[in-house]
């Protein structure tokens, strides 16, 4: 397995985009790790997943953070001016003799902290470009940069949650417990299921379709890390 840590002073975990509200849900789901981790390879949004469709995934979720509104205003096009538009963008290219200006508001989460578990993938090749990304990594919007380096390291385990306690966490959030785990759906015993939409079917498009996940109570307690020596 790879195990590595998501920390960020504002993290936002998608939702349906495209309306006057857009929350924020209290872990990252697939198509948000799918992402980073195609940036961290150099992979542009409109490039080549392929590589990525096989991982598994699990997220620990030690602070789901403290909810953030953020009030603006933006440009909308009059669903009349454009006929079955592909995409935001391009409703805004064909319609932009007739904007409208709205009050819009984003949700965000305050100091969030997450751990996530990879399996049956390039492991290897994911922990390299999580070290060295060759983007910027967000948590999220790009208005959510990471708080700390992910710390990415390979585990033998034979239970998610023994890899998940290898983690290395911050050092200003060492000891914190994760108390939820969500995971791919039958991965987890005595788990109930929910339903996101979460899977990328087009990224250039900006569609995702729906898949079944985990979700367990659990305790996990990451052991505090020496510090390197001088």
């Amino acid at each position: 397995m790879l195990v590595f840590t998501l920390s960020a002073t504002l993290g936002a975990m998608g939702e349906f985009a495209g309306h006057e509200r857009r929350g924020s849900l209290a872990w990252p789901g697939r198509s948000a790790i799918l992402g980073l981790i195609g940036a961290a390879m150099g992979i542009r949004r409109n490039g080549d997943f392929s590589a990525l469709d096989d991982l598994g995934m699990a997220v620990a979720i030690f602070d789901a953070g403290t909810p953030l509104r953020d009030y603006h205003t933006a440009q909308t096009v009059p669903s009349a001016a454009v006929k079955h538009p592909q995409s935001r963008p391009e409703a805004l290219r064909r319609g932009r003799t007739r904007l409208n200006t709205v009050l819009t508001s984003r949700d965000y989460r305050m100091a969030p902290l997450y751990g996530v578990a990879l399996w049956d993938g390039p492991l290897d090749e994911i922990k390299a470009a999580l070290e060295r990304p060759v983007f910027q990594l967000y948590l999220g919007r790009k208005s959510c940069p990471l708080s700390a380096p992910l710390a990415p390291r390979r585990i033998e385990a034979g239970e998610l949650e023994d890899a998940l306690a290898q983690l290395r966490l911050p050092p200003w959030r060492e000891g914190a417990v994760a108390r939820q785990l969500v995971a791919d759906e039958g991965t987890l015993q005595g788990a109930v299921t929910e339903r996101r939409n979460d899977m990328p079917l087009d990224r250039e498009l900006w569609h995702f379709g729906p898949r079944q996940v985990s979700i367990a109570p659990v305790e996990i307690r990451p052991a505090p890390h020496a510090e390197a020596a001088p």
